[in-house]
């Protein structure tokens, strides 16, 4: 891509940043974002930044937009309202239903519309990816470091938000690179390479062998005796007297060994080298479950789940109490994660779970929080048991009124938009949709659910078929 659609995007913010000094310092900055580890990540951007303005501000962070959070929005004195990793797929509704307010926009997720009146800051409005290049805490960042040079120490957490939302992927692109930059030159992050695997600091290796997700380790990954079996057929002490060795503490020799082992336990899935990858140490966090930048996403995204957003809000501003409560609210966001999947695991032929050539459908109602619906389809997108390509769909009740409904795809995504797809099948039950081309979701009501799953499946299976033939 030429450096044009770049330099117009950089206009955009430099715009933006013009009509909000113009905004009087009386006014009281209404922010919502989204709750997951990227909304969380680009609102405490944003609010370190208004701090630094001196500026009051109030602040929502909401799963999804809808008619009540407009509506309510409608309602309040605010006249100066700011959207933060989301509101573009709902620019239009915002527009319409905040007339009257200045309205700024800062969001990653494909807009359907840009109002003229409102400001809308977002890289598909100049032919950017918004999807892989930048993260909605990437936007928010350099909005804030053109509006003031300051926020560049704002730069790793920028990074956290992309991690978040997958945009990591043995380095980053273009727009994300960019602010990479700015991290390194400020000493705020190091990259190494080693096992792309959680818990490198935290955790004991078998342990973080166990609990490995992506990668998946047949026979290793969900097993206990399976992880330390491996590490004793290795000769790899698990334990350095009465303490327990981290994969950090490994030798270069023993990394070298588990490595190879790990590669050959995955010799039959797709790409088994994949083990291998970038891990970005952030220099400045003296506690373990932080110091990753992965892991710190993960922190952030177990806040969000939980609905604990302002603990992660806390984290990414530096608060180490905050930091602390949040280490313990983690734990109860892996309990969670090992009864969805437990769950997951116990229910195989049940009529709620569906099994099809090119698409598996899971259907939870209230067996699990409706926070881990997206969570399991994404652990399970990358368990390396499910053909590459498989759609996956889950479903968890919400509320009482309301079910929350995940897609996501096995393997690596070649060209197929989970957005648009769950568009088409959300549309069949009168319901708005949002997401990316790697991970979409939408609300529908109680009562639906088979509706939209028979609506799922045409669409499936008319997309399995067009595979095919092409």
């Amino acid at each position: 891509m030429s450096a044009l659609p770049y330099q117009e995007f950089q206009d955009s913010i430099t715009g933006a940043v013009a009509q909000f000094h113009a905004i009087p310092k009386s006014e009281t900055i209404r922010v919502i974002s989204h709750l997951d580890c990227d909304g969380i990540a680009a609102c405490s951007i944003f609010l370190k930044a208004l701090m630094r303005e001196n500026r009051q501000y109030a602040l929502s962070t909401v799963q999804q937009l809808n008619d009540e959070v407009l509506g309510n929005l409608q309602q309040e004195q605010y006249s100066v309202v700011v959207f933060t990793d989301l509101g573009s797929t709902s620019a239009a509704a915002i527009a319409a239903r905040l007339e009257g307010k200045t309205v700024l926009i800062l969001d990653h997720h494909e807009p359907e519309s840009s109002p003229s009146h409102i400001i809308h800051i977002n890289p598909h409005l100049h032919s950017i990816d918004g999807s892989r290049e930048i993260s909605g805490a990437g936007v928010v960042y350099l909005f804030c470091k053109a509006l003031n040079e300051k926020n560049r120490d704002m730069a790793h957490i920028a990074l956290i938000g992309a991690t978040g939302d997958m945009q990591e992927s043995n380095g980053f692109l273009h727009l994300n690179k960019a602010i990479l930059d700015d991290a390194l030159q400020q000493g705020l992050v190091e990259v190494r390479k080693g096992l792309r695997m959680f818990g490198s600091y935290t955790r004991p290796v078998h342990k973080a062998l166990e609990y490995s997700t992506d990668p998946f380790v047949p026979g290793v990954s969900g097993s206990e005796s399976g992880a330390i079996s491996l590490l004793n057929s290795l000769h790899i002490p698990a334990k350095n007297g009465a303490n327990w060795r981290r994969l950090a503490d490994l030798t270069k020799e023993e990394t070298q060994r588990l490595i190879a082992a790990i590669v050959m336990k995955r010799i039959s899935i797709d790409r088994p080298e994949d083990i291998i990858g970038n891990h970005y140490l952030l220099l400045k966090e003296t506690l373990d479950e932080f110091r990753d930048m992965k892991s710190f996403s993960t922190v952030l995204n177990a806040c969000g789940r939980l609905d604990n957003s302002s603990l992660g809000i806390g984290c990414c501003l530096g608060d180490e109490k905050m930091k602390r409560k949040a280490v313990q609210n983690l734990q109860e966001y892996k309990r969670q994660i090992m009864q969805a999947m437990r769950w997951y695991e116990s229910h195989q032929d049940s009529p709620a779970i569906i099994r099809h050539d090119g698409y598996l459908i899971i259907n939870a109602g209230d067996h699990i929080l409706s926070t881990m619906a997206g969570t399991m389809a994404s652990i399970l997108s990358r368990s390396g048991t499910i053909p590459d390509g498989t759609l996956i769909l889950s479903l968890a009740h919400q509320d009482a009124a309301n079910t929350k409904v995940s897609l996501r795809i096995a393997g690596q995504n070649r060209g197929n938009d989970l957005m648009s797809i769950i568009k088409q099948i959300a549309s069949r039950v009168g319901c708005d949709a949002g997401g990316h081309k790697d991970a979409a979701g939408t609300l529908i009501k109680i009562g639906q659910e088979e509706a939209f799953i028979a609506a799922a499946q045409e669409i499936f299976q008319r997309l399995s078929m067009e595979e095919k033939i092409a």
